[in-house]
């Protein structure tokens, strides 16, 4: 292979232009620095191309086609509706494309030179990127910043490899027709894809190994959550154990699990294996570099910075907590900050999750288990949206908003299940990272009717009793 050399030497190298890595290079350039983007693929990361924006493109038709076929109980009367699979396919791409150009457009508008190619850190401030037609380019810049991303982990089961059993990135680059699918990891991606196809009427199966869906995230949810798609038909196998994927027949496919000291078998037309994802950093540094992994993630510190001097690693690949497109972006804001000496006007510590399932859920800060196990007095209030309008008009199903306070009334978090959760969250995200109390938060007054008011409500469970819930018995 031909090597050659740049000439310009940058002040920032960012290797991968996901949601962390493209923010961080915005950011470095917004504080006047040049800045070089080398990405191996698409711009946008797995977020943009094979994640968040894709999934959630059809999750959105999804939440449209089940209000449809629902849609009588609300004076809705739809004759013939149906999934236009190529057409949806279509959309999804058009989508992606969209938000993908715009983040080029943005990139180019701050003097951002992208790179094609795979970047391996050589040394300090080295930077090799192999191109697709092999020619091997050495950039050099005074910090990098590394954000190579993640890649669906697959765990060692027999005939996981066998047709119809994809991954997460297979089946949003194939958005297949499934009569019935089991799922393999009840975990975010499960969950949200169990969703998708349950709503456009798929048998569903989640076999999940934890003792609960969403185990990460507090346990009512979890719990919620499996009711809710047993409720719509679907079958959740918790506490089990995926033995064998087999070849069945006319094209089938058997999954063979133990679940409750018993052997199942279910009969699909598709698998998808959705058990977490997995750094991709195993070829991204020169041996001698003196960069340990553990457990396949680069540790940092908190400013995001590695064992070496000027080198930085922020997102799915950098050993700093949850796996988010958006804790990305905020540790690349981060890392840019401290390599920069600047203010950093970012909490990184303070991550919303969001899981798009309907309706959808979202937790932020500490849940009632981890503040007890951490020795905190709490105080936790609960508010059922079945008093809230807007949810009685929405004909929504179970919804609740949940919030932890210490004794002091500081607000340390929040878990709620209820139509537009995702974008409510932020509210406590602030609450948390400004230390708000209860008092504090409740002062504001929320329109009507909205989802967003039920958040004063499960306040007010904390200050005397909720307005639009019965009051406790005594």
């Amino acid at each position: 292979m031909k090597e050659t050399t740049m000439q310009d030497r940058y002040n920032l190298i960012v290797v991968g232009a996901g949601p962390g890595g493209y923010v961080a290079a915005i950011k470095a350039a917004q504080l006047g620095l040049s800045v070089a983007l080398v990405e191996r693929d698409l711009v946008g990361g797995t977020c943009l191309n094979r994640g968040c924006i894709p999934t959630k493109t059809l999750l959105h038709t999804a939440e449209l086609f089940g209000e449809i076929t629902r849609g009588e109980a609300l004076g809705l009367h739809v004759e013939g509706a149906r999934i236009d699979f190529p057409a949806l396919r279509q959309r999804m791409g058009e989508v992606c494309s969209t938000v993908r150009n715009g983040v080029i457009g943005l990139l180019d508008a701050n003097g951002i030179e992208v790179v094609p190619g795979n970047g391996r850190i050589e040394a300090p401030g080295r930077v090799s990127v192999t191109q697709s037609d092999g020619a091997i380019f050495v950039l050099e810049a005074d910090d990098l910043v590394v954000a190579p991303g993640s890649k669906p982990a697959l765990p060692p089961i027999p005939g996981i490899d066998l047709p119809g059993v994809l991954t997460s990135d297979e089946l949003l680059a194939q958005v297949p027709e499934f009569g019935r699918i089991a799922i393999i990891g009840g975990g975010v991606i499960g969950a949200e894809f169990a969703g998708f196809y349950q709503a456009l009427g798929a048998e569903v199966t989640v076999i999940e190994a934890m003792g609960r869906l969403l185990p990460t995230l507090d346990r009512e949810l979890g719990m919620s959550l499996a009711q809710l798609l047993k409720k719509r038909g679907g079958t959740v196998a918790a506490s089990a154990t995926v033995k064998a994927i087999e070849q069945g027949p006319a094209g089938s496919l058997v999954v063979r699990y133990e679940a409750k000291e018993a052997l199942h078998a279910v009969e699909v037309d598709g698998v998808l294996v959705a058990t977490g994802r997995k750094a991709v950093a195993d070829d991204l540094f020169a041996p001698d570099l003196g960069v340990e992994l553990v457990r396949g993630r680069i540790p940092v510190d908190a400013s995001m910075k590695t064992a070496v001097d000027h080198l930085y690693a922020i997102g799915d690949a950098a050993d700093a907590g949850i796996q988010l497109a958006h804790a990305a972006s905020a540790q690349g804001i981060v890392a840019v900050c401290a390599l920069t000496s600047s203010t950093c006007d970012v909490d990184a510590s303070t991550i919303p999750s969001c899981i798009y399932t309907s309706p959808e859920i979202a937790s932020v800060g500490l849940t009632e288990a981890e503040a007890k196990e951490a020795g905190i007095a709490l105080k936790t209030g609960k508010f059922p949206l079945s008093g809230n309008a807007k949810t009685i008009i929405a004909d929504a199903e179970r919804s609740y908003i949940k919030v932890v306070a210490a004794e002091d009334g500081r607000i340390l978090g929040a878990q709620l299940m209820c139509n537009r959760a995702t974008d409510i969250v932020g509210e406590f995200a602030l609450a948390i990272t400004a230390g708000l109390t209860v008092e504090e938060m409740a002062r504001a007054v929320r329109p009507h009717p909205t989802y967003e008011e039920a958040v004063g409500e499960a306040l007010d469970t904390l200050l005397g009793g909720a307005i639009h819930a019965r009051p406790l018995r005594r």
